[in-house]
Order: structure tokens, then sequence, then C-alpha cells
């Protein structure tokens, strides 16, 4: 089974380390650093969202390692969906590669939607004001009513970046990755400047109490509010194990994909850490509510710095059209991967003979991605997307530990260290951080998860190349 996985690829190897590292860093770099962060700042955590991320950051460290170590086995397109699949078996890998829709698919859409917020402040500070029903969704989102109309008509300007970055993965996996690399140097060299220039106008007052007191809800601050901060911006760090999406196109995916993984999301953490301090202690945690929070915590710095803010929302604006951009390509590597299996039609594995590309499910997941950024508020996905991400992040670290037990003999170039203990600890933060979210988040997973085994039952079980062919040797 897995040396079958690891057979018969089709996509072009042109990707290397630095490659992998700066997409995982594409990636992960963007909504949650440039809009969750005062959000989940406003709303749970307070000052201590520093510490949720470092929460979050911990448990994807853990999740980290354990890709690494398939990633190295299994160098095929599909991420958690084909380890699962090489472990845990095809219903297990079904449910994770449906699950993944909502991490990469979703995600894509929530950080378009963040991208719309950005480039419509950049216009309004030149003077071009868009007109607020093309340039906001219909429909908003509150914790406890839900959604409820806006009277906009459509996220027009979400609707346009995923557009551009379906276009630019069509053509190609080696131009997207190059537009990539230039990319997470602006938005790396964005983020500095921030933390460099502002770290000076910083009052320490803002960060008492660094944990704000709880206001007798669970997850409103308090230590619940940190813990339900770490389940919300966890969201910030999907993005790393997008990096093992790539794997077909990877030049030596047994090296290259754990240096990728483990790299890109050492960088985040740290910066992460570091803005989210300084931008907590600019402006006081209540006031970072909004979609734009690093524009706000320039202004609070005052006219010395008000140079900084085209700069830092040009950057947000190119680092989160990356963002768009990586979370697409892993979303069409998993249809891609489960097209393969017979657990999609096979038009979702049709790759075009010009450019290389998965093209005919690029095209759908484009499609479908436009019609959730133009449509719903970024709230609303983002809570989804994350408990998405950590369900799969659970299904990767269970199956370190049932592969370790089945297939003990098996080549590893990349091993996981000091098993059992990181995965169990990777099982038990994410399921932590999940319980952590809101109810509603839970129930909208429930409906999510049934409406994939429906399809997975008169479908995919039916087509699959399981039940066409038998199980291959393993």
């Amino acid at each position: 089974m897995l040396s079958d996985m690891a057979s018969g690829l089709q996509l072009r190897r042109v990707l290397g380390p630095m490659h992998l590292t700066l997409l995982g860093i594409g990636c992960v770099i963007g909504a949650g650093i440039f809009v969750l962060t005062g959000q989940a700042a406003a709303s749970y955590a307070g000052p201590a969202i520093s510490l949720s991320f470092v929460l979050s950051g911990t448990a994807c460290v853990f999740a980290g390692l354990c890709y690494a170590e398939f990633a190295s086995m299994i160098p095929a397109a599909g991420s958690a969906y084909t380890y699962a699949y090489a472990t845990l078996g095809e219903v297990c890998a079904w449910i994770i590669g449906w699950d993944l829709i909502l991490e990469y698919l979703f995600g894509a859409s929530a950080v378009a939607v963040g991208w719309s917020a950005y480039v419509v402040s950049f216009l309004r500070d030149f003077g071009v004001a868009l007109p607020a029903s093309l340039a906001s969704a219909p429909l908003a989102y509150d914790p406890a009513t839900g959604l409820h109309a806006t009277g906009g008509i459509l996220n027009l300007p979400a609707v346009f970046i995923v557009a551009l970055m379906i276009g630019l993965l069509v053509i190609g996996i080696r131009e997207s990755a190059n537009f990539n690399n230039v990319i997470v140097v602006v938005k790396v060299a964005v983020i500095l400047l921030f933390v460099g220039c502002c770290a000076r106008f910083v009052q320490t007052s803002n960060w008492t109490p660094f944990i704000p007191p709880n206001t007798g809800v669970f997850g409103q601050f308090g230590w619940s509010g940190l813990l339900r901060g770490s389940a919300v911006v966890f969201f910030a760090y999907i993005g790393f194990d997008a990096v093992s999406t790539a794997a077909q196109e990877s030049r030596n995916p047994q090296r290259d994909m754990p240096i990728g993984i483990l790299a890109s999301l050492t960088v985040c953490i740290v910066l992460y850490v570091a803005v989210s301090l300084v931008l907590t202690g600019l402006v006081p945690y209540t006031k970072l509510g909004v979609p734009d929070p690093i524009a706000v915590g320039i202004d609070a710095a005052g006219p010395a710095l008000r140079w900084l803010r085209p700069l830092v929302k040009a950057g947000a604006i190119a680092g989160l059209s990356s963002v768009v951009m990586v979370l697409l390509m892993g979303q069409t590597r998993i249809f891609y991967s489960m097209s393969k299996d017979g657990l999609l039609p096979p038009v979702f594995a049709r790759v075009h003979p010009r450019f290389q590309t998965p093209y005919v499910t690029t095209l759908l997941t484009g499609a479908v991605a436009v019609v959730i950024a133009g449509l719903f508020p970024i709230g609303f996905i983002s809570e989804l997307v994350s408990i998405g991400a950590l369900l799969a992040f659970t299904m990767v670290s269970a199956g370190v530990l049932v592969l370790r037990h089945t297939r003990p003999d098996y080549p590893r170039p990349f091993r996981t260290p000091w098993v059992p203990v990181v995965p169990v600890l990777g099982v038990l933060l994410a399921l932590v951080q999940m319980a952590a979210l809101p109810r509603g988040t839970w129930i909208r997973l429930v409906v999510w998860m049934a409406l994939g085994l429906i399809i997975y039952g008169t479908y995919g079980h039916r087509q699959s190349r399981l039940e066409r062919h038998g199980r291959p040797d393993a």
C-alpha cells in the first residue's frame, strides 16, 4: 500500500527545500496575523493572545513532527488524506479528506475575505471608496445569534483574488512557487518593520491585566478565554501542513519535506508571538476587534510612524494573496489524490497536457471558493477552518502511532522523536482546543461530516480503487 502510493507520479518535480519552506511561510503568515490576532484578543484572550499563539504553536510542532515522518515515508500528493489512506483505511481517509475541505477550501475563502478588508482600507487611504454593497459579505456572523443579513450584495474583491490565484495555479506549480517566494520576502519584511519600528511605542500598561478576568462565560477571557483564543487563532497556523500536499512536486521529498514543514513552522511561531505582544502593547485589546488591527496599531504609535501604514497594508495585501494561492493549491492536490483512488470522479485527476497541473479540479475548487468568499464573513468561515484543521492534525498524530505498530520496519527517512509522547501530545492538544470552540461550530462540523459520509456511501465506496480491484499488497 505505501509503496503503491509513492508510485505512478505524474506531476512535475521542481520544488527544493527553500521553495517548500517559503511555501509554508507563505501560507501560514496571512489572515491569522493580519486579521484574527486583533479579533481573538478583543473577544477571547486579551493581551494573553500571545500565550494562545504559543499553545497553538506547540500543538502544531507536535503535529508537524508527525506530518514530517509521513511526508518522508509517503511522498505523494494529498497530505493527511494520503497518510490516513495508508494507515487507517479507506473510510478514515475519506473522512479526513472531506474534513480537509474545511481547512483548505474554506480557509482560502476566509483569507480572501481578509484580503478584501485590507484592499478596501488601502484604497480608502488614497481617496478611492468602493461601494459597501460590493465590498462586503451579504451575511454577518455573531457567535451568539448566528448569521444575519447585512444588506450587502457581494464581496467583490474577495471574489477577484480567488479567481486570480486560480488562474495562476492552472498555469503551473513553478510559476506559482516563484510568485510565492517574492511575496513571502515582502510580507516578512513588513512584519519585521512593524515589530522593529513599533516596539519602542509599546505601553506596558496595556498588558495589565495580561490575562483579563473571566466574564462568567466560558471562553470570554480568563484561562478559558486563553484556551478558546488558541483554538480560534489555530487558523493562523494553517499552512505548514499544506507543504506536504506538494510532495509529488518536490525534487527530494524524503529529505526536503521535513525541512520545509518544520522550518516554516518555527519561523512563523516566533513572528506571531512578537507581533501579538507589540500589537496588544500599542492598543488596548478591547479596541482590536477590527478587520485591520495592524493598521490600528500603527495609528496608535502616532504621526511618527504614519509612513508605515501604507507599507503594512500593501504587505498584508501581498501576503494574503499568497495564502489564498497555497491553500487553493493544497485543496486541488487533495482532490487529485482522492480521484486517483476512485473516491471522486476521474475528472478530478485530469492533468493539463501543457501545464502539467490538475486544471479541472483547480477550476472547480475555485468556483466553490468564489461563492464562499463572496457571501460569508471571516468569523463564520475561520471557526470551521480551525475545527477542520484540528481534526486533521488529530488523525495524523494518531496515524503515526498506528503505523509504528503495524509497519515498524518500513523505511522512515525522518522519524518523529520521542514516540509515543509526541503523537499522544499532538492528539491531546488538538482535542482540547477543539473542545474549546463554540457549540455551533461543532454542530456545523457534524452536519458537514454526515454529508460527506452520505456521498462516500453512495459514490466513493462503490467506485473506489480498493472496491473495484482489491487491496494492493502493502
